[in-house]
This record gives C-alpha cells, sequence and structure tokens, in this order.
C-alpha cells in the first residue's frame, strides 16, 4: 500500500478546490479522513500556516503560503519529514506553473485538474523514499521543522464553527518564537495597571484644567474687546450729538444776531425826526 494516498491544492480564502490527485482507494477509513481534509479546508485562514491532524491511521498535512494550501493524506507511520518536503515541492511546483492572478480569477472547482500530473508524479517519488535524491532538502527541511514544528491540530479544531475550540480558552501554536499564553497577573503586574489608571485619570484632569484655562481666556479675550467695542460707540455717539448741538446753538446764535440787528435798525428808523416837506410851486 502506498504511503502518500492523496493530495490536494487549496485556495486558502474560501477552501475552493484547485486541483487534486484523480485516483481514489476503496477505504472507509480513507473516505473519512477525506471529509476531514475537505472540512479543515474550509476553515484554513485560522490556522497556522503549517499543521497536522491525526485521523484514526491517517494524518493529514497542510501547509499554506500566498494564499494557497497544499494538503496531503498519508499513513501515519510516513515520516513527518518526507510529508512536508512532499508539499513543499508541490508548492514550488505550482508557483512555478501558475500565478496568484490566475489563483483569484479561478470560480470552478479544480480549475487547475492538469496540475495532477505533476501530483502523481510526486506521489510516486515519495512513495519510494529510496529513490529520492533530495537527501540535503530533506534535511533543510528537518532543520526548520525542529525550528517550527507543525501545529497539531485536534477534533475540537475540526468541529469548531470559526476554526477555534469553544471550549478552551485559547490555542497554543508553534512556531519560531517561543509559544505565548496568557498567566494571571501577578501583584507587580496588578500595581502597575493600577498606577496607569492613576496616572491616566491625573492626565485627564489635566486636560479638563487646560481646556477650562482656554476657554477662560478666550471668554476673557472676547468680553474685553466688547467692553472696548462698547466704549467706542458710546464715546462715537456722545461725539456725534455734541457736535450736532453745537451745530445747533451755532444757528440759535445766528438767529439770535439777527433779531438784535433788525431791532436795532427798526429803532434807529422810528426815533429819527421828522423834516419839512418840500415846497413844489416855487
Amino acid at each position: 500500500m502506498s504511503s502518500v494516498l492523496f493530495a490536494s491544492v487549496v485556495r486558502v480564502g474560501d477552501g475552493l478546490p484547485l486541483s487534486a490527485s484523480t485516483d481514489y482507494e476503496h477505504d472507509r477509513e480513507l473516505h473519512d479522513t477525506r471529509k476531514h481534509l475537505k472540512a479543515l479546508s474550509k476553515k484554513l485562514p485560522h490556522f497556522p500556516d503549517r499543521c497536522t491532524f491525526a485521523s484514526g491511521p491517517y494524518n493529514v498535512n497542510f501547509t499554506s503560503a500566498l494564499g494557497v494550501c497544499y494538503m496531503m493524506v498519508c499513513l501515519s507511520s510516513y515520516p513527518s519529514v518526507l510529508a512536508f518536503c512532499f508539499l513543499d515541492e508541490l508548492q514550488k511546483e505550482f508557483l512555478v506553473t501558475y500565478d496568484s492572478k490566475r489563483v483569484a480569477a479561478a470560480v470552478r472547482p479544480y480549475s487547475f485538474i492538469q496540475f495532477d500530473v505533476v501530483i502523481q508524479r510526486t506521489k510516486h517519488r515519495y512513495n519510494s523514499p529510496r529513490s529520492l535524491s533530495t537527501k540535503i532538502n530533506m534535511a533543510d527541511m528537518q532543520t526548520e521543522l525542529k525550528l517550527r514544528p507543525p501545529y497539531r491540530l485536534t477534533p475540537d479544531d475540526l468541529q469548531a464553527a470559526n476554526g477555534f475550540s469553544p471550549s478552551r480558552s485559547s490555542a497554543k501554536y508553534k512556531g519560531i518564537a517561543p509559544s505565548q499564553t496568557l498567566e494571571p497577573v501577578t501583584l507587580p503586574g496588578a500595581v502597575s495597571c493600577v498606577l496607569s489608571v492613576l496616572c491616566g485619570g491625573l492626565n485627564l484632569l489635566r486636560g479638563v484644567h487646560a481646556i477650562e484655562s482656554v476657554l477662560q481666556c478666550f471668554l476673557f479675550a472676547y468680553f474685553s474687546v466688547w467692553r472696548n467695542v462698547k466704549s467706542f460707540l458710546a464715546l462715537a455717539l456722545v461725539c456725534v450729538c455734541n457736535m450736532y448741538l453745537f451745530q445747533l446753538r451755532n444757528v440759535w446764535q445766528i438767529l439770535f444776531h439777527v433779531a438784535v440787528a433788525a431791532c436795532m435798525t427798526l429803532h434807529t428808523h422810528l426815533r429819527r425826526p421828522l423834516g419839512k416837506a418840500p415846497d413844489y410851486n416855487v
């Protein structure tokens, strides 16, 4: 029996199968494993880029890169190094054959079914490990797997609605960096949180006072300007009224002098003596 049983290429964004091996072995457990592989392909965005899922006597291994996932089903006894070397070789061949634009434009399942020729050829090589001539690549892959081992999925990951099990608070994914999990808050951490909150409150209070000072300065400037404007208007009104009254007083003085002159002229004419009448008969 072959060690590498099935392989497929899937688009990560929506789980659309782009290509797959066309051979099929009538085995119930293998059929169930392929169902698990199909279910996993629908949740690829929620998983790390390198994972392993155990399904009875078989393993589902997959790796993702540039929006495309390369998946395979093999016997559980098959070495992980060979399995991921197989996926790595598929990835290189697929990237050389198809570009990202063609992958994004694919709308029908198995649009690149002709890639099955490459899958079959690679399967045949990896089902006979003694004939492999990629020892250097295998050594590199072994080193990479030691540094970044694949994340082992569980049935909870498979059954969860969004790729994460609701019964677990967090998933420990392994990567190049050490895995990190949330830990309970220690006393120094609690003190630091309290001090941070207090500092934030003080900064907020300082901000309120700064805004209040700015508003006070603005209101003071506004009322000062308005007071100066009122003073100017009042002074201008007084000047206008004074000029008007001054002109009115001058008019009354002129009328008064005219009246006095008229009275004096009339009085002079009234006091002048009457002369004799001229004699026209001489």
